[in-house]
């Protein structure tokens, strides 16, 4: 990701005034259908797959791929485009309707395999991928043909749904059909995935929606969770009239569920509903808002009033019923938990907070969009590539919403291709033909395929910006290709890399004490961050009389006679370090660890390759279990220089101390023969006493005394009359120099 400068930036904007243009369907250039949908902490995520191979008088469907988007405010959209294409994946048929899950910074996909021949399962790193099979135990399918398990006597075994619970735990729902009772409950599964392996545990259990009314259940199962409360959500049967979205709720996620009514009406279009009508959805919390995304077919022949779609063979009005579009809108629930029918509407939600301009943004970037095209570039093991097309020769523009330009912006950088001259784009505020505040001419390039960096200055865009223009202007259709785009600013601060806590990379061989993980960077942007935490609370700060060690970050650590650890950890957690390695080669690794729980465990990476398995880490019983440290080790290779050590959690409830390196393969541990615990510091060749101060595990100190080392202090302790009214584990503090170790007396 480019990172261009940063504006200081205004407050949330109080009100975004309604747009004169229907902001509903989210994407206008091509044909989108079955949407699922997820949220993190930062974006709203859609999945959908496509309408766009149908033909102008199709009777049926042509689905070979999923497409992705995101959002941070819920009016911009960054379209990805085909995120996975069954036309270039071996093994795999059309992919229908398909479920979405983030966790942990990991994305989870299940797809049906040809409409109805099995379940596919794939994870990435990120919305654009690259995605690989999730699956497991060397299959290439979840459920049916070539799974793990069969379909469990479904009708139909095919849209899939993922469901990821509070404690990590995964459930896949899938199914359809209309059975000949009435009302059926047989139709949808639902099963529980193996973490370690995401293997099924057992088969399938079908779903029982008790309190049924005479609509059938017919497609589209999905599990949601609000307040502790699942909802179990589908599309119902097209025999009883156009299909809607209904629901029921239970306290336990395999149910059985009980009926509560309807979330979404029949998508019609313009109100006007027709035979073979279906439904389908995504439902996802973000930000202190609930939103559904659905497909209707308000499009299909130009019904938003801003042009009029092809189909694939170029025809200018295809066969709505068969051309989908998706759209989102926000939904509410009753005091009861019950869900309001939701308000279908052209506007879409409230935007939820400015869009920040002085970012790198994917060219597929808007609220709306007219006369353009796009082209998905996916090749199998890599990111998706979407590039923006422009019908340039006509009224071609995409429109952004609710900018925040802060003091004011001073230029437009965008990475372009032109295969013709006099190809530009201009940015105007307030409508397509509004105040011009600049103009990017492209360089010609020679073709759509080479890109080059195209920059202009800008004038009068401060403050917020409802509505800003992207105008494309050229003698000739399609031939530029846009890539990205950003703006810079004036008088403001460039972004600025992570860097080492106290100034200084860890030296290795040496030792990196956990709680001083790197400062973040300041701006937008993966690179900047040095740390992922999973929620903002520090848990650790009332050990340190309320106040946080590493303020604003909701990393957890803890103050502890010994100094502070990192607690509280959960898997998918991650905390990064400079680090100057002294040369290349062989090294031991040593951590200082404690946990409660059989499953703990973490992994390290140098500049995002791993350099260990993941490490198991033993588990502690009694009272003392996350104060009694031990060591585990491991054998590592290490490039020379300066790199990111990355710390990263792969099994929850663990603390962390320090990560200690020592040159070799199979090298001694550093500190003290035979010691392990909180800084187990060998303070070398000292020779004259100093003061040593004895604390309990409750931080409370029990005693005082003179020696010469660590190592005799120990000893002195071990021996001495002091330790007789103390059992279990203390720590000894060099009163001068601030080194500890940790010791256990039993009587």
């Amino acid at each position: 990701m480019k990172l261009l400068k940063k504006a200081t930036m205004f407050g949330l904007m109080a009100g975004f005034g309604v747009s004169a243009l229907a902001d509903n369907p989210i994407s206008t250039y091509h044909y989108l259908a079955d949407p699922g949908a997820a949220a993190d902490d930062d974006y709203f995520y859609i999945i959908t797959d496509s309408d766009d191979p149908a033909p102008a008088n199709s009777n049926g469907y042509k689905i070979y791929a999923l497409y992705a988007f995101r959002s941070r405010d819920m009016q911009n959209w960054t379209d990805y485009g085909i995120i996975y294409d069954a036309r270039k994946v071996s093994g795999i048929n059309d992919i229908w309707a398909s479920g979405i899950a983030v966790h942990n910074g990991t994305f989870y996909i299940v797809f049906p395999d040809g409409g109805g021949g099995g379940i596919g399962y794939i994870k990435a790193p990120a919305i654009e991928g690259p995605w690989t099979n999730a699956v497991g135990q060397g299959k290439d399918k979840l459920v049916g043909g070539r799974g793990i398990i069969g379909c469990d006597g479904v009708s139909w075994c095919f849209d899939p749904g993922i469901f990821i619970d509070d404690d990590g735990t995964t459930y896949v729902t899938w199914g359809g059909g209309e059975s000949t009772s009435r009302p059926n409950t047989d139709n949808f599964d639902i099963v529980k995935l193996n973490d370690a392996k995401n293997a099924p545990v057992g088969n399938g259990s079908h779903v029982k929606v008790n309190n049924l009314p005479t609509r059938k259940m017919l497609e589209a199962s999905y599990i949601h969770k609000h307040k502790g409360t699942y909802y179990f959500s589908y599309s119902t049967g097209w025999q009883q009239g156009a299909p809607t979205i209904d629901y029921g709720t239970s306290n336990n996620v395999m149910g059985p569920y009980t009926w509560k009514g309807t979330i979404l009406g029949d998508p019609s279009m313009n109100g006007r509903s027709i035979n073979g009508n279906n439904n389908h959805h995504g439902i996802a919390e973000f930000k202190g808002h609930s939103y559904v995304v659905y497909h209707d077919r308000r499009i299909a022949k130009g019904h938003n009033g801003l042009e009029i779609i092809p189909a694939d063979d170029g025809q200018p009005k295809p066969n709505e019923g068969y051309h989908r579009s998706v759209s989102v809108d926000e939904m509410f629930y009753n005091a009861d938990g019950t869900i309001q029918t939701v308000k279908v509407t052209d506007e879409g939600p409230a935007q939820i907070e400015n869009f920040d301009p002085y970012d790198w943004y994917p060219a597929l970037t808007s609220s709306k969009q007219k006369g353009i095209r796009s082209r998905s570039n996916f090749v199998q093991g890599k990111a998706a590539e979407h590039v923006l097309l422009p019908l340039s020769s006509k009224e071609s523009w995409l429109r952004v919403s609710g900018v925040d330009f802060g003091t004011a912006a001073t230029g437009f950088t965008v990475e372009a291709a032109s295969a013709a001259d006099n190809n530009k784009i201009e940015i105007r505020t307030g409508s397509a033909t509004g105040t011009l505040a600049g103009t990017c001419t492209l360089k010609n390039t020679g073709n759509k395929n080479t890109y080059a960096e195209n920059k202009c200055e800008v004038e009068g865009l401060k403050g917020i910006v409802k509505q800003l223009f992207l105008v494309f202007k050229g003698d000739r259709d399609s031939t530029m290709a846009i890539k990205a785009w950003g703006f810079e600013g004036s008088g403001t601060t460039p972004p600025e890399p992570q860097k080492p806590f106290s100034g200084k990379a860890w030296d290795i061989p040496g030792k990196i004490e956990m709680e001083n993980f790197d400062e973040p960077g300041s701006g937008r942007g993966s690179e900047i961050k040095s740390y992922s935490e999973n929620d903002s609370e520090d848990h650790g700060a009332e050990s340190n009389g309320g106040k946080s060690y590493r303020e604003g970050t909701g990393v957890d650590i803890y103050k502890k006679a010994s100094g502070y650890i990192v607690g509280y950890n959960q898997a998918g957690e991650w905390l990064e370090y400079t680090v100057n390695i002294e040369k290349e080669g062989d090294y031991t690794m040593f951590a200082a660890v404690a946990s409660a729980n059989a499953t703990s465990g973490f992994k390290l990476s140098i500049d995002d390759k791993d350099i260990t398995e993941e490490i198991a880490i033993p588990k502690n019983d009694g009272e003392e279990n996350y104060d009694d440290y031990s060591k585990v080790k491991a054998n590592v290779k290490l490039p020379a220089g300066e790199h990111i050590l990355r710390f990263t959690v792969t099994g929850d409830w663990m603390d962390i101390d320090y990560i200690q390196f020592a040159a070799g393969k199979d090298a001694k541990d550093p500190d003290e023969e035979g010691q392990v615990g909180i800084r187990t510091i060998a303070r070398m060749n000292a020779t004259s006493a100093e003061a040593y101060d004895v604390f309990n595990v409750n931080g409370k100190k029990v005693a005082s005394f003179m020696a010469r080392s660590m190592d005799d202090a120990q000893k002195i302790w071990r021996a001495g009359v002091p330790s007789q009214k103390v059992q279990g584990f203390c720590i000894i503090r060099n009163r001068s120099t601030g080194m500890t170790s940790k010791v256990r007396v039993t009587r």
